[in-house]
């Protein structure tokens, strides 16, 4: 079973337009205080999780708590009228929903919350609405689901700092030049079955279009 493709067309910018947060939902005075909690769209969800559990991991050891990380479904309309929908039917493309990796992290701070940030970005094409490779559809969106104003602050910064970088060229790793990751409200997560989580580590083999882009973060002058 692996990651279907679809020919939906909605692109995320739409999305985003329509939903970017500016809220000042669960927002902290304190600093330190940010949300431990967070989603990502990358495309397939298995390599998300794969890159984010694992190889972020490697980066920062223990900045994840694993049995509170899972891989489902997430929609940038928190009225979504589909309720809990099922693999099928977010693969179709028209459920409004995208795959994503519901984070849980150990120990959040600003920075380690900036960190996976820009670590999100090396490894999937922020620049590519609605696809990753081979997978087409708005349920491969690359958006950033935050659950507080720390967390959408910091978004919009590495966001503005990866569209600098490839405005002035030098990160040429995407195919486009305008980086259209959606930054928006954490909604309602619907986790996946038990089949899908840790996917590419039970079946090292699997389906999987995601890889490390760049490596670096160039510095800016």
């Amino acid at each position: 079973m692996g990651c279907t493709t679809s020919t939906t067309t909605q692109t995320i910018s739409k999305v985003d337009n329509k939903t970017e947060t500016g809220s000042d939902h669960n927002n902290n005075d304190n600093a330190s205080n940010i949300s431990p909690t967070l989603a990502l769209g990358a495309g397939c969800y298995w390599g998300t999780e794969k890159f984010i559990v694992k190889n972020f991991q490697k980066k920062f050891p223990n900045s994840i708590l694993e049995d509170d990380t899972k891989v489902g479904f997430m929609s940038v309309n928190p009225n979504n009228p589909l309720k809990n929908p099922n693999y099928k039917q977010v693969c179709a493309g028209n459920s409004g929903y995208i795959e994503v990796l519901n984070i849980k992290l150990n120990n959040p701070t600003p920075e380690l919350f900036e960190e996976l940030i820009r670590f999100f970005f090396t490894f999937h094409d922020p620049t590519t609405p609605n696809r990753q490779g081979n997978d087409w559809g708005s349920q491969y969106a690359s958006v950033i689901f935050c659950s507080d104003e720390q967390q959408v602050q910091i978004a919009r910064k590495v966001k503005s700092e990866l569209q600098t970088l490839v405005t002035e060229k030098k990160i040429k790793a995407f195919a486009q030049k305008q980086v259209s990751t959606g930054i928006v409200e954490y909604t309602k997560f619907i986790k996946a079955t038990a089949q899908h989580q840790r996917y590419l580590a039970k079946h090292p083999f699997g389906y999987c279009n995601h890889r490390i882009r760049f490596k670096n973060w160039p510095k800016q002058v």
